[in-house]
């Protein structure tokens, strides 16, 4: 294929990545039309509804007026006044960044990577912007500049992802732009280099592994209050379609919930609300939003819950014993007791890092008054995280170079009896 070619279908396949993005919430939103509603209403409102629900998936925050009369109906305070939903749907973002990773192995793959990354970015933001312009009211309005920007960022990273992890026989970049990087990177100490290296990986690890825990803690949550959860969705009387559609909301929103579950873990928790609180220590609620998922959220005080302050600690510590038993068989690994706790630490403020990220990124308003405050404290999971990470991580990389020795020595002392 030539470059335009190229060009094209990189386009074409970011014109179906949005598609798929929006047509998620569009698809059940246009049954309803046509069933509930009986094609009486404009079907517009339901398309600006669906690209609402795509941007707020994205990041995009989006500012609400609602009429009077459903204010009052609603009974919040507040709600009479402009309020900004800025909660993020992370469901929509991770599709995008899992389709971007795809697109990005796509461009890897042909004569002109850079054309056809660059095209599909492009291709993307352009198509947010047509979106983002479509979808502005009266009552709900995207905020223009993040409804170009951050959709195309969180599709842009993927397609990075998936360009840097793809297998090349060829450079990406020329070499008179990489040159100058790569010279100063050979000016590092090996040995530093080896360190940064090992506390980029340990740190993404260690983050990895506690959102899995926290994935599965979900998970058991959820199936130990299935009961619970039903309730809350027959309390909605929602018809089938209404049902499916706030399925496919809750769907969207169970990243926010891992990344809540693993603030819990941390310790800090999450608030609901102004004033109230998720946490080891025990919960303590006002009223919630009507998501029947809630309904999975611990009660009341939890005898055993600061029994969940051990998973960042041990995650740490194992992913460190294997961090340094792989570092030990490298060459130019650092060495000594010095090297091997700052190497810890690092690992620990790595983990905070992204920990803390995730969890800016997974909280927000989800509505007026006590409302705007969901989610947890990304400064408070990102801090306790360096410590507890950090701290286990240390500890895990002074206990895996001790195994690796006494390893080493069983192994020679059988070749030598041998």
């Amino acid at each position: 294929m030539n470059r335009i070619t190229t060009a094209l279908l990189a386009a074409l396949e970011a014109l179906i990545v949005v598609a798929i993005g929006v047509g998620i919430a569009l698809v059940p939103l246009t049954i309803l039309w046509g069933t509930h509603y009986g094609l009486g209403i404009d079907w517009f409102v339901f398309w600006r509804a669906a690209v609402d629900v795509w941007l707020i998936g994205n990041g995009v925050d989006l500012t609400v007026l609602l009429p009077v009369q459903m204010a009052a109906s609603l009974g919040l305070p507040g709600a009479e006044a402009p309020f900004t939903l800025t909660i993020a749907l992370l469901g929509f973002a991770l599709i995008a960044v899992l389709f971007g990773v795809r697109t990005g192995r796509r461009a890897a793959g042909t004569d002109y990577s850079l054309t056809a990354a660059g095209a599909a970015v492009l291709a993307y933001g352009l198509l947010a912007a047509l979106l983002t312009f479509s979808a502005g009211t009266t009552t709900v309005t995207p905020a223009p500049v993040q409804g170009i920007l951050l959709p195309t960022l969180v599709f842009a990273a993927g397609v990075l992802i998936g360009l840097a992890t793809t297998p090349r026989t060829t450079p990406l970049l020329p070499g008179w732009l990489v040159r100058p990087v790569t010279d100063q990177i050979d000016r590092i100490p090996a040995e530093l280099r080896s360190q940064i290296g090992a506390a980029l990986r340990g740190g993404t690890a260690a983050t990895a592994g506690i959102l899995v825990v926290a994935g599965l803690a979900v998970t058991v949550a959820v199936l130990a209050n299935f009961a619970t959860v039903i309730g809350l969705y027959e309390t909605l009387q929602a018809d089938v379609v209404g049902g499916i559609a706030l399925t496919i909301g809750q769907l969207a929103f169970i990243p926010n919930l891992a990344i809540w579950a693993a603030s819990w873990f941390v310790g800090p928790g999450i608030a609901l609300g102004t004033g109230t609180s998720v946490s080891p220590l025990g919960t303590s609620l006002d009223t919630v939003p009507g998501l029947p998922l809630f309904g999975a959220l611990p009660q009341g005080t939890l005898e055993f819950g600061f029994l969940g302050l051990l998973v960042p600690v041990l995650v740490g510590f194992v992913v460190a014993v294997l961090v340094r038993q792989r570092l030990d068989t490298r060459p130019n690994a650092p060495h000594g007791t010095v090297r091997m706790l700052s190497t810890g630490a690092l690992i620990g403020v790595v983990s905070g890092v992204l920990l803390g990220l995730l969890a800016w990124w997974s909280a927000g308003a989800m509505g007026p008054g006590r409302l705007a405050d969901v989610g947890p404290t990304p400064l408070l999971v990102g801090a306790l995280t360096v410590v507890e990470v950090g701290i286990a991580a240390a500890l895990g990389m002074l206990v895996g170079g001790r195994r690796a020795r006494s390893t080493d020595s069983r192994t020679e002392e059988v070749s030598t009896k041998r």
